[in-house]
């Protein structure tokens, strides 16, 4: 573990230079701990990949008493006990008209989209944390035979909702935004409500699995969508 300045407001805790979900249990293990001290000197907690950048008031307090308290609180992790949080489950629909990348991706897999499809079902994925726009999850898990890169040129619009794959990841978008990721399905959940006292629906740490649904399945979830629900 290191820990170095990042600002004269910030502290970064780093637990490897890899990225490994053993590295990210510990990160998330320190993520939770500070969240339940409830600390008022700390403004904000960014975990990542493998690493915490911890934002806190420098006017309360500073670098070195920081340290100490990552330090007491990292003597105490139980890490294991990361692995234990709820497994969620996202429903999507895999239906062409919410995949447009389904058979291009099944292509260049040499796979058959409903090939592409049960792999992509029937993994289960670990939220490592949030980033690009809000409520925006990065799963990792996604199995060897479902990585594919990139788009070449990004698309100027994604619904909110869609299922994408980048690398060796999978996420969803909670917002209509920009996005180069590969779509292959829709949720009709909302990812993201500011209305909610958890506006997430996925936080660092959760365990995540998709369950396939038919298209009238999607229509009735997104009719029973309401904002604030």
């Amino acid at each position: 573990m290191r820990i170095t300045p990042a600002s004269d407001s910030a502290l970064l805790v780093t637990f490897d230079d890899r990225v490994s979900l053993e590295a990210h249990t510990r990160v998330i293990a320190l993520f939770r701990a500070f969240e339940q001290r409830h600390d008022q000197r700390v403004r904000n907690l960014h975990p990542a990949y493998a690493s915490l950048l911890i934002d806190f008031d420098p006017l309360s307090a500073t670098h070195q008493e920081l340290e100490s308290l990552v330090l007491s609180l990292s003597s105490k992790l139980e890490t294991p006990e990361v692995l234990t949080s709820d497994l969620i489950e996202i429903p999507v629909c895999y239906d062409p008209e919410f995949a447009p990348d389904l058979a291009n991706v099944a292509e260049h897999l040499r796979l058959s989209p409903e090939q592409v499809v049960t792999l992509h079902a029937t993994g289960q994925y670990y939220v490592y944390f949030l980033g690009f726009s809000p409520g925006f999850a990065y799963l990792g898990g996604l199995p060897q035979a479902l990585r594919v890169p990139r788009l070449a040129t990004p698309r100027t619009l994604v619904r909110a909702g869609s299922v994408g794959l980048a690398g060796e990841q999978t996420g969803i978008y909670p917002n209509d935004s920009p996005g180069g990721w590969q779509l292959i399905g829709r949720t009709p959940q909302r990812m993201f409500d500011p209305l909610q006292n958890r506006a997430s629906r996925l936080r660092p740490g959760d365990r995540v699995r998709f369950r396939g649904i038919s298209r009238v399945e999607f229509e009735q979830l997104a009719r029973d969508k309401e904002p604030g629900d």
